[in-house]
């Protein structure tokens, strides 16, 4: 931080003579700690769209509508073409996602579990799968696909 000293009076005097003593100045230079801060602001901004869970695979089409966001990070469970099973980004044994779902509705306020799963998978594994989210205590379970797709009359929306 930066502090200048004022000598006292509106006459030139060297600095140590005369009756008054040099007083530092108390004023805080708040520019750098502005510049730290828009710096940060900027990081920020840049970095929050690349921390979204990113499992590729090919969502089916529909017409669906959005549900509304919630406030905690949304648990999901990603079922791929290859018929592996992700919660958030790790990689689940089968025989091992009822104890770890249980242990982390355990620690979650929301009920709500979305299921992201490939478009080529058979119907029988989302089908299984979410019977495993219901035996693990999630009751509420959103399927995700991507918007826009048809409609029951064969229009695109």
């Amino acid at each position: 931080m930066g502090a200048s000293v004022q000598t006292g009076g509106g006459q030139r005097r060297r600095r140590g003579r005369g009756r008054r003593a040099s007083r530092p100045m108390s004023e805080i230079n708040v520019t750098p700690f502005v510049d730290v801060m828009l710096c940060l602001l900027i990081i920020f901004m840049v970095a929050a769209p690349l921390m979204t869970v990113g499992v590729p695979i090919d969502l089916p089409d529909t017409s669906a509508e959005a549900l509304p966001s919630e406030q905690e990070e949304p648990l999901t469970v990603t079922l791929s073409s290859d018929g592996r099973i992700m919660l958030q980004t790790t990689e689940v044994a089968r025989e091992e996602i009822i104890p770890r779902l249980q242990a982390i509705a355990a620690e979650r306020d929301s009920p709500r579990i979305f299921v992201r799963a490939d478009g080529g998978i058979p119907y029988e594994q989302v089908m299984q799968v979410m019977g495993a989210l219901n035996a693990a205590g999630f009751r509420e379970i959103g399927l995700v696909t991507d918007a826009g797709g048809p409609t029951l009359d064969g229009e695109r929306e």
